[in-house]
């Protein structure tokens, strides 16, 4: 977990969890979805390789959540404001 104040709060999930994440993307015009269902393998702050000024390290950190699918694919998502979740 990062001490990083802007940072997301991480997700009321577990490791364990079949959660689903449903994310968007807006643009101008348009709206596009997804949604990914799955066991939470891992949900925490990760910095990116990114540099960032003022960010912790001097890096961005991004809430990132990993997904075991039915296929037995793991993906992992980086969420944002417009992410929900839902414990399934």
């Amino acid at each position: 977990m990062s001490d990083n104040p802007s940072a997301l709060p991480l997700p009321k999930i577990a490791v364990g969890d079949r959660s689903r994440v449903r994310q968007q993307i807006v643009g101008r015009d348009v709206r596009w979805g997804c949604q990914v269902e799955g066991v939470v393998e891992s949900c925490k702050h990760e910095k990116t390789g990114s540099w960032f000024a003022h960010g912790k390290n001097d890096r961005l950190w991004l809430c990132r959540v990993r997904l075991r699918k039915d296929d037995g694919e793991i993906t992992a998502l980086i969420l944002d404001e417009r992410s929900e979740i839902t414990v399934l």
